[in-house]
């Protein structure tokens, strides 16, 4: 009777639990800092974006309806919901673009294909398809460099940035 009474019903409780997911993953997002160095803070995002979903795991999968709980199904409104935390990312890929770190590009686009890489990778690992000697943070680590060089950042400061992204992460998120 308390769902019913707090929630409406069990949709109304699921959505709450995505819209919970998402704020969680929004609340990781502002976290983080802006640097001059904004290819180490998109490299941030995307492992705040991991650490949330690892930590959360049970709202993640809701978040994109990876589960049919109570015959739930994300609305158009839900999903818009859940967009708005991309606005981060585009920030930090423009200032990426601005700052002739990465090429000139749609940033829109570009932060759609990071969100595409973390998410898939992020799949992996909770389904624990990640495995040795190939794990989830060996792949984690080589698709954050990966992915910017992608968008135009060289080798070597790439990897910079993504080595002090790590240390970043652990400090300003982990902490």
């Amino acid at each position: 009777m308390a769902v019913y009474t707090h929630f409406g019903s069990m949709s109304g409780l699921v959505r709450e639990i995505v819209y919970e997911g998402f704020s969680r993953l929004q609340n990781n997002f502002s976290m983080v800092k802006e640097t001059d160095d904004p290819v180490a803070d998109l490299c941030v995002h995307g492992r705040a974006y991991r650490g949330n979903a690892l930590a959360n795991s049970y709202l993640y999968s809701a978040m994109f309806g990876g589960e049919a709980l109570a015959g739930f199904e994300l609305t158009e409104e839900d999903r818009q919901h859940g967009r708005y935390v991309l606005a981060s990312i585009v920030n930090c890929v423009n200032r990426c673009v601005d700052t002739g770190r990465f090429r000139q590009a749609d940033v829109g686009m570009v932060a759609h294909h990071m969100w595409f890489a973390m998410h898939g990778l992020v799949n992996l690992e909770l389904g624990r398809y990640l495995i040795e000697p190939w794990g989830a943070k060996e792949c984690f680590e080589t698709q954050l460099v990966t992915l910017v060089v992608g968008a135009g950042d060289d080798l070597e400061t790439a990897t910079e940035s993504v080595a002090v992204s790590g240390e970043r992460y652990a400090v300003e998120l982990e902490a």
